[in-house]
């Protein structure tokens, strides 16, 4: 069989970039390896600068009529929950000025749904090779689909099939994989009424505790954990541990009954960070995980995954054209201006991160001390806060840097209280959305 495009993986990068190509009138086929949506802690909290496109393909709707919670800041705490750095996006210009939070399966549950006529959605088939002309050009894939295999031909081959992208590997696209020192122990604890007001990060000698809100009164716990740390313990000594870890930070003590009730159902989820070595090749394009993951703690993974489809579908668009020569020329257009944001994007998350989660003495009191320094400076907090929403991003500079951690000055904030630069900041003519 033929279609314009055939997206590999139906994660939010997947159908994402089906809804942005769809939109252009092009015919979409979704091929997913899964039988059906799995129930992982993953990809929970959409950043401001995705809700735009999400409400341009209806889906902000349908999430909102399934429950979804927004939440007003990213707040990173100390122990004792006093705010070291706290984001507030009630500032942000325009209409989006929260995150929109919702469980992983209904979040793809709901981008299914609003899926145009013309995208077609296979579930069970795996995308077993690539499919090349003489000139060695990607053409298509071959699938296997109930033991049978077949080939699908397509103009445009996009590659959404996660951080082990099969099709990356067939592609010869090289990426270099940074895993974190530690691991996240993740629950899900039953409603009770209680709820965190806002996305909060608590920074502690045992690492990061990470808690935000679900729908139905629930809660998502991230807990840290070194990678063997868990290894051996029986069900009384590793809810001993859970105890432990979350009485030392005293607003989440009110949690331990439910997280240690939550354990049997626990995810130990390896953490890490990378860019592929390139975004395309001829005839094929990656997004998504397959292309580019971060840490949880910045909350950046699916509005990035949203961007390459936005900014795929504008690159074709821009063309008008979908022969092979000019579908190969727009995806280097992609590559070269996509690029340098997925590097922005990866390299804030990283900082993000190791603010967060530093277990040595050193490096938690510089993440402490550049998270402090931060807020009181209202220049770095605005061009912080921007960066996260993903609405006006501003790369931080050296000089940013080093202000951080207290080395030099910051003559910029000199006179200034930071309502008056929160203010100045939201009023002056913003970048477009660059998610």
């Amino acid at each position: 069989m033929s279609t314009d495009v055939v997206v590999c993986g139906a994660g939010v990068g997947g159908l994402a970039t089906a809804h942005a190509l769809s939109a252009l009138g092009l015919r979409v086929l979704v091929i997913e390896k899964q039988p059906s949506v799995r129930a992982v802690a993953k990809g929970e909290v959409f950043q401001p600068s995705a809700l735009a496109a999400l409400r341009t393909w209806g889906v902000e709707q349908r999430l909102l009529e399934l429950g979804a919670l927004g939440l007003h800041r990213i707040v990173v705490r100390d122990q004792c929950s006093e705010p070291m750095l706290s984001l507030d996006y009630r500032g942000l210009p325009g209409p989006d000025q929260d995150l929109l939070a919702h469980d992983y399966p209904t979040i793809l549950t709901a981008m299914t749904d609003c899926l145009d006529f013309n995208v077609e959605l296979r579930r069970g088939v795996l995308a077993d090779e690539l499919l090349r002309d003489e000139t060695g050009r990607v053409v298509g894939v071959r699938v296997k689909e109930h033991g049978q295999v077949s080939d699908i031909h397509a103009r445009l081959v996009v590659a959404a099939d996660g951080v082990s992208s099969r099709l990356r590997r067939a592609a010869s696209i090289e990426v270099r994989r940074l895993d974190y020192p530690h691991r996240l122990l993740c629950l899900e604890l039953p409603a009770s009424g209680e709820q965190p007001p806002d996305f909060s990060a608590y920074v502690t000698d045992r690492g990061m505790r990470l808690c935000y809100p679900l729908p139905g009164d629930r809660i998502r716990l991230y807990l840290q954990v070194a990678p063997d740390e868990l290894r051996g313990l029986d069900e009384p000594a590793l809810a001993a541990w859970c105890h432990t870890a979350l009485h030392q930070v005293p607003a989440l003590r009110q949690l331990i009954d439910r997280a240690v009730a939550s354990l049997r159902h626990k995810q130990v989820l390896p953490v890490s960070r990378h860019i592929a070595s390139r975004l395309t090749v001829p005839g094929l394009v990656l997004v998504g995980e397959a292309a580019h993951s971060v840490h949880p703690m910045a909350a950046q993974g699916m509005r990035t995954s949203v961007g390459d489809a936005v900014h795929l579908a504008a690159e074709l668009a821009r063309s008008g054209d979908l022969s092979l020569t000019e579908v190969d020329d727009t995806l280097l257009r992609y590559t070269e201006r996509r690029t340098p944001e997925l590097i922005h994007i990866g390299r804030m998350s990283h900082n993000a991160t190791r603010m967060t989660t530093g277990t040595m003495w050193l490096g938690r009191w510089f993440g402490r001390r550049a998270a402090r320094r931060t807020s009181a400076n209202p220049q770095l907090l605005r061009a912080v806060t921007s960066n996260m929403s993903g609405i006006g991003a501003r790369p931080l500079t050296t000089f940013d840097r080093l202000h951080q951690f207290g080395l030099v000055p910051h003559l910029g904030a000199r006179g200034r209280t930071a309502q008056s630069n929160h203010q100045a900041h939201f009023s002056e003519q913003r970048k477009p959305n660059e998610i």
